[in-house]
Parts: C-alpha cells; structure tokens; sequence
C-alpha cells in the first residue's frame, strides 16, 4: 500500500528536494496535502503535477486544482501516515502537536519545534506511540547509527564550518550577505544558510539532538569536518565509534526519514565512492570566532525557556541581517543582549512559549534601531 504523506513547506529547499524523491518513489506514496508560503505559483504547480486533495497558502485563500484546507485541518485529518514538517521557524510547533495528539508520524525538519518546546514535544510523542523522525542529516545520522541509546556515551555532530571556517574574525565582521550565503557544501534556505555560517545552526542542532536522544549536553559534541561526508557519529559505552557516511546531498535523509524503517534505490543511490573521496579532515570549532556555538550549548543547560529566547533573537536577528540592517556579529551581539535580560521560565507551557517569543522577538526589533 502507498504510504499517505503530507508537506508542510513544499515549496522550500526541503520541501522542493522531497518532492523529487517522490516523484522517484511515486509508487510508494499517494499525496494528501501540500502547503506553501509566499511562492504561489511554484505551489499551484506542485498541485498541478502531484494532484494532492489538499494545499494551503499562507498569502491567500483559495489553491487551484486542490481544496483548500488550514495547517490544522491538514494535520488532523488522519488519512495521513506521515507529515513531513518542512517549514522554517516557530510556524511548525503548533501543527507539529496537531498532528502528534492525532497520533501521525513526524518526519520533523524544523529545529524550532524542539529547540522551542522539546520538553512538550517529546514526551507528548512518546506517550501517544508517535514516531519522530528527524531529517537534518546529522539527526538523521545519528538515528541511523543507534541501535540501544542505553549504550550510548556520546553524540558527536559534525559541522562543515561554513563559507567563514577559514576567515578571520575580522573578515566575518565585515561579512556581506551575499558572502554569508555562499555555503561551501549545502543548497539551503536562507536563513538556515547564514545560521551556519555564524554555527548558530549547529548549536540548535545541539539543543535538538538534546532532546531527540534524550542525552545530556555534556555528551554531544561538535566536531568540524569540511567535507561534509561524515554526518554524525556516536560513540558506545566500549569505546566502539559508528559514523554514517554519504554524499552532502539531503535527498537521502529526506528518503530515510518518509521512507521509515524501509529503504529503497533513490535518487542518490549507488553514487558514494571512498576513492573519490580521497580525504576526510576533523577539527574542533574555534569558540571565539563562531561565539553562538557556546551561546546555544549556555542556553540547552540552562532549558526552560532560555532555548525560546534564543530562537527567537537569533531568527529576529538573521532576517535583520538579510535585510542589511545589521552585521553578521549584531546577530550574536542581539542574541547575547536578549539572553541576558530574559528571567527563564524553568517549565514554560505552550502559551507561554509563544508569548515569550513574541516579546523576545518585539524587544530585538527595537534593538535594531540602536545598532
């Protein structure tokens, strides 16, 4: 039988690259629902070519080809097995819980769900037998790599250190958008793209893999690997290191996730060679230079809702950046600010949740205005 599959985000980066596994598997999934942003037109034409019964567009009200249904109506409707949640930003934790207290699987490529309310999300999860499962290509690594997390010591996540991982300070200081865009590596989204170049990225990734794993901070480790062939690893309790390896392609953590526990010849099947290869190289970040590593690692061991503060000022910050209304480190400098002013909410509901990013992210507007 065809596995029934939702996209929330189908026209982003990884909504696009989800499609096109598909459209390779398209005997393997029937369509439910697709949902976009702005991109209109790229949405009516996903609708036209994979016929989903149901879209939604954030700008407007009306989807030619499919009936129109909300985020919620889409994630509560249970014909689904499956949910991809592609969308960037806080925007995916409300129809994340949606779909879980409808008892559907979550193929979950937005970190700000958990980043934001992994203590909710998790637990909720668990108790109502729902998978969770990741398709960041290091979470997706590391769940490849575990067979009893009970034997686990250690996560290590790679990094690829961005188009800065060989320039000064200074040099990034003075860092264009255009230059903080150029990721050596990954064909991403915008703001994803410049979280990596400041390692913000990696640092949700942290707090994420925090609460994918249920693992203490202390035991995940970053490492920077410019190759991006290593994804992540883990290290067991004897000492035994198993890594997953591939080609710096998101086709095939996005095949993995949908896909679940089964695999298939996809896009990229067959296409890995150790000789090509050549080399593989390892270092550990700079923590002066790419300071919101440590920031993000300071807010995870804080929890509560420090982790909300720090999504919402970075995200707040970066879209500033985009717009060129501050540099490259105001987003680091904002974040610090918002952190150090924030009083934590040690088990914040999701009510709170929101409004605390709400004010965090209104009181980091009107620091703009004064950098």
């Amino acid at each position: 039988m065809k596995r029934k599959i939702s996209i929330l985000g189908s026209t982003g980066s990884i909504g696009r690259q989800a499609l096109e596994v598909i459209e390779k598997l398209n005997d393997k999934f029937e369509i439910i629902a697709l949902t976009g942003g702005n991109n209109t037109e790229l949405l009516n034409e996903q609708i036209k070519k994979f016929r989903p019964k149901y879209a939604y567009a954030a700008n407007y009200k009306e989807v030619i080809g499919a009936e129109y249904a909300t985020l919620e109506e889409i994630c509560s409707n249970k014909e689904n097995d499956i949910i991809l949640v592609a969308v960037s930003g806080r925007i995916g934790l409300k129809p994340t819980i949606t779909a879980i207290n409808n008892g559907i699987d979550i193929a979950l490529a937005n970190k700000e769900t958990l980043v934001m309310a992994g203590d909710i999300v998790m637990p909720m999860a668990k108790e109502l037998g729902v998978k969770i499962i990741p398709v960041d290509s290091e979470h997706c690594a590391i769940h490849q790599c575990i067979k009893d997390i009970a034997q686990v010591d250690k996560l290590i996540i790679t990094a690829s250190g961005g188009p800065f991982l060989h320039k000064s300070i200074e040099e990034m200081k003075n860092a264009t958008v255009e230059q903080a865009l150029a990721h050596p590596r990954w064909n991403m989204g915008k703001k994803i793209t410049v979280d990596s170049a400041t390692l913000m990225n990696k640092g949700l990734e942290v707090i994420e893999a925090h609460h994918l794993f249920n693992m203490d901070y202390d035991k995940i480790e970053v490492v920077v690997h410019p190759q991006s062939i290593v994804h992540s690893a883990i290290e067991y309790v004897d000492g035994s290191v198993i890594a997953q390896l591939g080609l710096p392609s998101m086709h095939i953590p996005i095949q993995y996730a949908i896909t679940y526990p089964d695999r298939f010849e996809g896009i990229k099947s067959k296409s890995f060679s150790f000789s090509q290869i050549a080399r593989l190289d390892f270092e550990e970040p700079d923590w002066d230079k790419f300071k919101a590593l440590k920031i993000a690692y300071q807010a995870g061991k804080t929890g509560g809702s420090a982790t909300v503060c720090l999504n919402a000022a970075n995200e707040e910050a970066v879209f500033a950046f985009l717009q060129g209304k501050i540099k490259l480190f105001d987003i680091i400098s904002t974040v610090e600010a918002m952190m150090e002013k924030h009083n934590v909410i040690k088990n914040p509901s999701i009510e709170e949740i929101f409004s605390i990013d709400e004010d965090i992210r209104a009181r980091s507007r009107e620091l703009f205005v004064h950098i």
